[in-house]
């Protein structure tokens, strides 16, 4: 009897590390700093912002959230003289370096939202990340809605309104 309580401790503290090994290959992206700007009355989207380090090279092919009902990744860019913000399918992760979700650049944009975002509030997202053999897996990110620093250059979210700022998409 003793044996086997101790193969079933010692097979218990084998599976505990193997899934402590699974749980730290799972999440192969490092997050810092990641918040949503808060919203206004009326106002239906809003961006997310965070930093993302992947240890090897991944792509985010897909965003989600419970307070939204459209969630993409979008890049802000110079079209000659105007700036345009439009959906990207998937945005690249190269290993070990740091790709920055920022006003005016790659960022989740939620849409169609459900409720305000107040400061404070803890959003929930999801990212569905993809490795060079087409796995799939997700990373769980909370982003707390809190105001930008004054950044020249900033993109307003606040303006799109009715996603008037959406020109050509297709929701």
């Amino acid at each position: 009897m003793m044996f086997r309580s101790m193969t079933l401790w010692g097979g218990l503290a084998a599976w505990g590390v193997a899934a402590t090994v699974w749980a730290q290959a799972a999440a192969p992206v490092a997050v810092s700093d990641a918040w949503v700007r808060p919203t206004v009355a009326q106002q239906k989207a809003t961006g997310a912002f965070m930093q993302l380090t992947a240890q090897v090279p991944l792509k985010v092919v897909a965003a989600s959230s419970p307070v939204a009902g459209v969630t993409e990744i979008h890049e802000m860019a110079m079209d000659r003289d105007v700036m345009r913000m439009r959906a990207v399918p998937a945005l690249a992760l190269p290993a070990g370096q740091t790709v920055a979700l920022k006003p005016g650049g790659y960022h989740v944009m939620l849409m169609d939202l459900k409720a305000p975002v107040k400061a404070g509030d803890v959003v929930p997202l999801t990212l569905t990340l993809e490795g060079a053999d087409g796995q799939r897996q997700t990373l769980e990110v909370k982003a707390t809605a809190r105001a930008a620093a004054a950044a020249a250059g900033a993109h307003d979210h606040g303006s799109h309104g009715s996603h008037g700022g959406h020109s050509g998409h297709k929701h």
